[in-house]
């Protein structure tokens, strides 16, 4: 069983956080390029050939701004960190780090099931690990300010999930239907602002 041994505050591990968050945006436009010397025919060609870029760019800086969010709203409830906490971080972190491939995968080729799958896949492995890490801190009262979870921690938890089971039901809806499985994140849209409405009446 793992043993929870306080390893010290969360200042370090939310500003690593920080950095991780700003460096995955960074690179989302890398690969925003014109060629120089363009006629103005291939220059209009290649500016259009850059929408699927700029709408996986806008798509991916919506995911990882919110999920950055999130992550410094759990940590500003937070006193302490352990090793488990430090490790789900770290977790989180990785995915958030690697978000940018599958963002490239659905500016490319879009249409293919298995990049809309790939992207599906990490967004909901990077909720998954915040919902972990927030389920590890509402049992360890230690490690909190206040002996009881806040009603904040239950509307995260309760965000998390619906974001985790609908990236995750987007899988295999994406390997059956191809990208039009897309469309099924926009459910969340609803969800979360009627849980935004329910955090900004609990505050």
């Amino acid at each position: 069983m793992w043993k929870s041994n306080p390893d010290g505050g969360p200042e370090r591990l939310t500003a690593l956080a920080d950095g991780v968050f700003a460096i995955a945006i960074t690179l989302l436009v890398l690969d925003f390029y014109v060629p120089r010397g363009l006629d103005d025919a291939h220059y209009h060609d290649a500016l259009h050939e850059l929408i699927p870029n700029l709408g996986a760019y806008a798509l991916t800086v919506l995911v990882l701004g919110a999920f950055w969010r999130e992550h410094r709203r759990i940590f500003r409830l937070v006193r302490q960190i352990d090793g488990q906490v430090i490790t789900l971080s770290i977790m989180g972190l990785g995915v958030a780090a690697l978000l940018p491939f599958p963002t490239k995968l659905i500016a490319e080729y879009g249409r293919e099931a298995e990049s809309v799958a790939s992207y599906a896949g990490a967004v909901a492995a990077l909720g998954a690990a915040h919902l972990a890490l927030i389920l590890v801190l509402a049992r360890r009262p230690w490690l909190r300010y206040g002996a009881e979870p806040p009603e904040g921690f239950r509307l995260f938890a309760l965000d998390l999930a619906m974001t985790v089971l609908v990236f995750a039901l987007s899988v295999p809806l994406a390997l059956a239907i191809g990208s039009t499985a897309m469309w099924f994140w926009l459910v969340l849209a609803p969800i979360k602002v009627t849980l935004g409405r329910r955090a900004a009446r609990s505050r």
